[in-house]
C-alpha cells in the first residue's frame, strides 16, 4: 500500500486571548444609553422660554447644563444596570445589554460611573452651586430610585417623574434665568404623564411575563394606571391653558401666538396618550423620535412659542 495523504491536523488552535478592549469600550458607551440623553434637552425648556437661547452666553450655558446631565444620566444608567444585572439577564431584550452579557465586568462599570458622577457633580458646581446642587440631587435620586423607590409603587413613578423636572430645574439654574410658578406645575405634570406612561407602555409590552422581570409591574391594574394617566393628562392640559391665558392677558402683543399654541399641545398630548394605548410607551425617547405626527404637533408648538417668546 502507498503511504496515502497525511492526516488532515483540523483547525489551527492559538493561545493568545481575544483582546476585547474594543468591546468593553463601546459596552460602557452602550450602557451609557446615548440614545436616551435626548431626554436631557429639556435643559432647554426654561432658558427658551426665558428668551436667552439667542444670546452666546445663554445657549454656551444650555449646552454646557445638556452635556453635564448626559454625563450625570450616563453614570446612573451604568449603575442600575449593576444593580438589575441578573433581572435584566432574565429579559427578552435587556439581555443583551453588555454587562448583562458580561462583555462589561461590574467592577470596572461602578468605577467608571462613580468617576464621571463625581466630575459632572465638579463641573456643575463650578458653573454654579445651585446647578451643581440639582445635577447633585439629580444622581442620589436616581440612585436611591434604582435601589428602594423603582420596588416601591406610586414612589417609582414619581420617582422617575423627578428625573424629568429636575432637568427642567437644571436648565434654569444653569442659565439662571427665574422659574415661574405656572412652569413648575406645568413640568410636574407633564412628567408625571411621561412616567405614568412609561409603565402602561412596559405593561403592555411584558404581557403574561411582566412578573418575572418586574413584579411591580404586578402591583398596577390597567385601571389604576389609567386613572393616573387621565389624571396627568387633564392637569397638564389645564395647567398649560390657564398659564397661555394669563400670559396672553399681560402681553396682549403676543396673545395670538400663545394662545394659539394650545391647540399643538393638546393634540400632541393626546396623540401621545392613543399610541401609548396601542402598547407602545415603555420607552419615550424612541415614541418621540418615531412618530411623524408627535414631532409635527411639536415642532408647531415650539414655534409658536417661539414666536411668543422673542417677536
Amino acid at each position: 500500500m502507498g503511504a496515502g495523504r497525511p492526516l488532515d491536523p483540523g483547525p489551527r488552535v492559538t493561545t493568545t486571548a481575544p483582546d476585547h478592549r474594543g468591546g468593553i469600550v463601546v459596552g460602557l458607551i452602550r450602557e451609557a444609553r446615548p440614545k436616551q440623553w435626548a431626554k436631557n434637552a429639556l435643559v432647554f425648556v426654561a432658558p427658551g422660554a426665558a428668551g436667552v437661547l439667542t444670546t452666546r452666553q445663554g445657549l454656551t450655558h444650555a449646552v454646557f447644563a445638556f452635556l453635564m446631565f448626559c454625563a450625570a444620566a450616563g453614570a446612573t444608567y451604568i449603575l442600575n444596570d449593576v444593580l438589575d444585572v441578573e433581572a435584566d439577564r432574565r429579559h427578552p431584550r435587556k439581555r443583551h445589554r453588555p454587562i448583562a452579557a458580561r462583555v462589561v465586568p461590574v467592577p470596572l462599570a461602578l468605577a467608571v460611573a462613580a468617576i464621571v458622577a463625581v466630575s459632572a457633580v465638579g463641573l456643575s458646581a463650578w458653573r454654579t452651586w445651585q446647578f451643581g446642587l440639582i445635577v447633585a440631587v439629580y444622581i442620589v435620586l436616581t440612585t436611591v430610585y434604582s435601589t428602594v423607590l423603582k420596588h416601591q409603587p406610586v414612589l417609582d413613578v414619581m420617582g422617575l417623574a423627578s428625573g424629568f423636572v429636575l432637568r427642567l430645574l437644571g436648565g434654569a439654574y444653569a442659565v439662571q434665568v427665574a422659574i415661574s410658578d405656572w412652569f413648575l406645575i406645568i413640568s410636574c405634570f407633564g412628567a408625571l404623564f411621561i412616567a405614568v406612561c412609561k409603565r402602561i407602555g412596559e405593561k403592555a409590552e411584558m404581557g403574561d411575563g411582566q412578573g418575572s422581570t418586574r413584579k411591580l409591574l404586578e402591583s398596577y391594574s390597567d385601571r389604576y394606571l389609567s386613572f393616573l394617566e387621565a389624571l396627568a393628562a387633564g392637569a397638564v392640559i389645564i395647567s398649560y391653558c390657564q398659564f397661555a391665558v394669563q400670559r396672553a392677558s399681560e402681553r396682549p402683543s403676543i396673545a395670538i401666538w400663545v394662545l394659539l399654541s394650545i391647540i399643538p399641545f393638546m393634540i400632541a398630548i393626546l396623540r401621545y396618550a392613543l399610541l401609548v394605548d396601542q402598547g407602545k410607551g415603555s420607552a419615550p425617547e424612541d415614541l418621540l423620535g418615531e412618530d411623524r405626527q408627535l414631532q409635527l404637533f411639536g415642532v408647531i408648538w415650539a414655534a409658536l412659542m417661539a414666536a411668543s417668546v422673542y417677536a
